[in-house]
């Protein structure tokens, strides 16, 4: 006997949404979109609680796009205490495939969802359409969004610097090859610190060792460059997107400061982040973005699950004879990129992760699947520390 529950079905946009509310016997109870504000937010809530109250059942709903267009919809549904799912778009994608409706429309949309809550625990292709999003601490979630706000501010900074350092060596070559990274906190401070960039070559040396950054060395560097500095006849209109650039990634360096501080505060209140934390390599960074990324280990069946989504583990791809592997395609690429960097540093710090690495290299093994083999059994480990609440050992 299925346990009554009212079951609600979102089909998000970016503007208007799509609602159809139903029961486990797959009768419709009422269907309504909402526009994507306040008043539309209001409506939603009082609609499915007028349902609720009439017939005393819980409340499930499923969404597209979890994070994504829904918010803040759905954290206020996790907010009330109702089950949230997610539908995962590459298997209802799937199951469309093989089930497919008439016509293609959102109020269609919505009751094929209708359709996987009845079907998701029955039909075999229906399996793990919807995913139930489980409650994550607050200190992930502020976690998730920070280093995910840090990783966009350090590729923005990438690509204002590789902008920088084309237009430098465009109109003054020479000024780029004083330093060996445009990146430096002195050679910033230097393009910014005058509007016009030919005034650079004229600066004196209490100017030059007034700027933050710049000591005696870099004083006598700057020096010897103004005593044989030119510039090209772009330099009236190109110059001042070089000083532009410049003080931006200056300032995106203070914003990105600012944020590895907050998110240093929040790995120590994170108790998933402290743990992580406290293995050699990892620091607080790569460690506040696994949690964030992570939430709760309640997502997962087993840590097979957690080493695909970190994307350190692969998928059997067998034919007859053939055995062989497929990278997953559900893989958190930022926390695939947090693995990666912190298990390089993690074998530069402990001797039997660095033998295991060489291991894998004497086996032909690529530095990057190396270094994936080792993030595997690093996976293990912190299964097993956050399972039992202990901190990393030797």
């Amino acid at each position: 006997m299925v346990s009554p529950q009212l079951q609600v079905a979102v089909d998000v946009g970016c503007r208007r949404h799509r609602v159809a509310v139903g029961n486990v016997a797959g009768a419709v109870l009422e269907e309504f979109d909402i526009e994507h504000n306040a008043a539309g937010l209001a409506e939603f809530f009082a609609r499915i609680e007028r349902l609720r109250a009439e017939r005393g059942w819980p409340v499930a709903v499923a969404m597209e796009g979890y994070n994504g267009w829904a918010r803040p919809l759905d954290r206020q549904v996790l907010l009330r205490g109702w089950r949230l799912y997610n539908v995962n778009n590459l298997k209802l994608a799937r199951y469309k495939e093989i089930f497919p409706a008439p016509s293609k429309s959102d109020a269609v949309d919505t009751r094929r969802m209708l359709e996987l809550f009845r079907l998701h625990g029955q039909l075999h292709v229906a399996r793990n359409v919807l995913q139930e999003v489980a409650p994550v601490p607050l200190e992930n979630d502020q976690l998730k969004r920070f280093t995910r706000r840090r990783r966009q501010l350090v590729g923005e900074k990438g690509r204002v610097l590789n902008r920088l350092q084309s237009d430098l060596q465009a109109v003054c070559p020479g000024l780029l090859s004083i330093t060996g990274e445009a990146d430096n906190l002195w050679f910033l401070n230097l393009l910014a610190c005058r509007d016009n960039i030919r005034k650079v070559a004229g600066l004196r040396q209490a100017t030059l060792l007034s700027l933050q950054g710049v000591g005696q060395k870099y004083a006598a560097v700057i020096q010897s460059w103004q005593r044989q500095a030119c510039f090209s006849a772009e330099t009236p209109w190109v110059g001042p997107m070089i000083v532009a650039d410049a003080r931006r990634v200056l300032e995106l360096k203070g914003q990105i400061h600012a944020l590895d501080h907050a998110i240093a505060g929040l790995v120590q209140r994170s108790e998933m982040a402290g743990h992580i934390d406290t293995i050699p390599g990892f620091g607080p960074t790569c460690s506040g973005e696994l949690a964030g990324e992570i939430g709760t280990l309640e997502r997962f069946r087993g840590e097979a699950g957690l080493a695909v989504y970190l994307g350190m583990a692969t998928l059997d791809n067998r034919s007859g004879d053939s055995n062989g592997a497929k990278p997953p395609r559900q893989v958190n690429t930022r926390a695939k990129a947090a693995v990666m960097v912190a298990a390089a540093r993690h074998l530069e710090q402990v001797p039997a992760s660095r033998a295991y690495y060489e291991k894998k290299r004497t086996e032909g093994k690529t530095h990057n699947q190396a270094i994936r083999a080792l993030g595997r059994k690093l996976v293990r480990v912190i299964w097993s520390m956050l399972k039992r609440g202990r901190d990393y050992e030797l």
